[in-house]
């Protein structure tokens, strides 16, 4: 991508990353939240205090009760549940996998469902039915705190933002600004100046919302932001409920036009098991990693790229033998059906601008460049050696490992040592 991305969705290139990627294998090391562990974990502190990190935003969603692979759309769009196979063997098979299952629902707490509120109960309700299963856990943001400040007087700033988890462009928009605003509290609260650096690092879907992100804010004038704007505008004055996006908006748009992010600290962003979507405007974000778990089983020699054959794809997904299969198959085309007509409307409207691959084929198309990196930015493709038997529920197609309390020390270490250097 350019660096004026303006809103360009991104490519799914099948040539080599070079030197962009780099391969790894996941180890164990110290017992998490033993002294070795924050012992380890206040030496990468240091590092990040000394580049200007001060602060560190774990962004995630859930994916109980959601649409996690998107099939919604896939079925909208081509009749799938009438049993198209399109004459290719193992597709239905493959399209029974990706629709929402019983991994996917609590028998707990059935109102686990999105849209998920950034707020103490709903986290902690997540906490409690998911621990650190693709979810960014109490205990994992006082690890990552008190591990990173081990070293400092002044402790770093972690904390965790839970987005709304609705998987299509109205949903992912309106994430988009309320981080935006959630990053301005956060500024302005612990006085953050321009030579100040905040790392967001974001699980999954929610890494859509960044890259929404690095688009609206990019600097200089832009016509597709600017009909972003307006549709957003027009669909929102609609409702007879004021909605809280209506006034990120216009937080945004003031702060466009007083140019304030210039004055802002730099916003780092790390990606994990994020799907390719939204394209990155490199002017918008301060530096850019891509976190994969990614196990090479081409027999090409092609290692970086994802392996998608039918029908053996249907009986990899369930052992993750490849793995993160959301990162793999979540990309263009997909996406979770809008609740109301409004919404389709507006989902509908943004596609014009955001989305050039929808339909059923352009899907097919997409997934099947197995792209793992994305075009800007630097990729860790990372054998988290989690592919544990048939069941999902255990890794969640091999998208759970990023997450884990157990990877923190390993996975971190790598993203201070790519970002800030050794």
């Amino acid at each position: 991508m350019p660096k004026a991305n303006n809103f360009l969705h991104a490519k799914y290139s099948r040539s080599d990353p070079g030197d962009r990627a780099k391969y790894l294998s996941f180890e164990s090391g110290a017992p998490p939240l033993s002294p070795a562990w924050r012992d380890a974990l206040g030496l990468l502190g240091a590092r990040m205090w000394d580049a200007g990190v001060r602060a560190v935003v774990l962004v995630y969603g859930s994916y109980l009760g959601a649409d996690l692979f998107g099939a919604g759309r896939l079925d909208e769009v081509g009749g799938l549940k009438r049993g198209y196979s399109r004459g290719i063997p193992g597709l239905e098979s493959l399209l029974a996998a990706l629709r929402p299952n019983d991994y996917q629902r609590s028998s707990q707490d059935p109102s686990c469902q999105p849209p998920y509120a950034n707020d103490d109960t709903s986290k902690a309700k997540l906490d409690n039915l998911l621990r650190d299963k693709g979810n960014f856990s109490e205990e994992y943001v006082n690890g990552l705190r008190d591990g990173l400040s081990q070293t400092h007087a002044m402790p770093f700033t972690v904390q965790r933002y839970l987005w709304s988890s609705r998987h299509h462009h109205p949903g992912r928009m309106e994430g988009a600004l309320a981080l935006l605003h959630e990053l301005s509290l956060l500024k302005t609260d612990k006085g953050l100046q321009v030579d100040d650096r905040i790392l967001i690092v974001a699980h999954g879907h929610a890494g859509q919302l960044p890259a929404l992100l690095s688009n609206l804010m990019a600097p200089g004038e832009s016509s597709v932001r600017e009909t972003v704007f307006e549709t957003l505008a027009y669909f929102y004055e609609q409702q007879e409920t004021p909605s809280a996006t209506v006034q990120h908006l216009q937080e945004l748009d003031r702060l466009l036009a007083e140019n304030q992010f210039a004055t802002w600290p730099s916003l780092d962003v790390v990606t994990l098991g994020t799907p390719i979507r939204y394209g990155w405007d490199t002017d918008g974000p301060g530096k850019l990693l891509h976190v994969v778990n990614h196990r090479p089983i081409r027999q090409d020699g092609k290692r970086w790229l994802a392996k998608m054959e039918l029908p053996q794809i249907v009986m990899e997904m369930p052992m993750a033998s490849g793995g993160d299969y959301v990162h793999q198959l979540a990309v263009a085309g997909t996406d979770a059906v809008p609740a109301s007509p409004w919404e389709v409307e507006l989902d509908q409207a943004l596609r014009e601008n955001l989305e050039p691959y929808d339909g059923f084929e352009r899907w097919l198309e997409c997934a099947r460049r197995v792209t793992r990196c994305p075009n800007d930015g630097q990729c860790l493709l990372i054998d988290y050696h989690d592919a544990t038997g048939g069941d999902p529920d255990k890794h969640l197609f091999g998208h759970a490992c990023y997450t884990r309390l157990d990877t923190m020390l390993f996975q971190t270490s790598h993203i201070v040592e790519t970002l800030y250097g050794a």
